[in-house]
């Protein structure tokens, strides 16, 4: 998931269906925004993975509500390993840092945001779930990625 934007009926949307499919984590590619956003994810049954968007006003305040239900920042950027693929997580302002990971070789995924459209991009694997909030697309949307068939749904919220 990414770009939340306050969206708070969409943000708990989306956590009802990574709690209703089971999921065992969930990525947000940045642009949370507001500290109040983040008590939302207390009921997501899943462990969260959080990097920083541009947008993120107060992240002093955001970690420390995020702190509150045990989740901590990755900070800008997170190298992560699930179900034996790693995955890049960004927030992806810069298209050329999203493209030479892609590339790299390193990363089996590239999770990245901040563009508000969707899609997936097959090899290299990119995936942009879209955005939570709708605001900009009109299409407020979450992506799901099975790390075992490398399949990859966008689903709309």
């Amino acid at each position: 998931m990414a770009d939340t934007h306050d969206h708070l009926s969409a943000t708990e949307r989306a956590i009802d269906i990574f709690n209703d499919r089971e999921v065992d984590h969930v990525l947000h590619a940045g642009d949370l925004v507001s500290p109040f956003v983040a008590s939302k994810f207390g009921k997501l049954g899943a462990e969260l993975h959080y990097v920083w968007g541009n947008n993120e006003g107060d992240r002093a305040h955001i970690s420390s509500n995020f702190a509150e239900i045990g989740v901590r920042s990755l900070g800008e950027f997170g190298s992560i390993e699930l179900g034996g693929r790693r995955i890049a997580l960004l927030h992806g302002i810069c298209e050329e840092v999203v493209e030479a990971l892609a590339k790299s070789g390193i990363y089996d995924a590239v999770v990245r945001g901040h563009t508000h459209r969707a899609g997936i991009q097959e090899d290299p694997l990119v995936i942009n779930p879209g955005e939570v909030c709708g605001y900009l697309s009109g299409r407020q949307s979450i992506a799901i990625l099975d790390t075992e068939e490398m399949r990859t749904e966008i689903l709309e919220i």
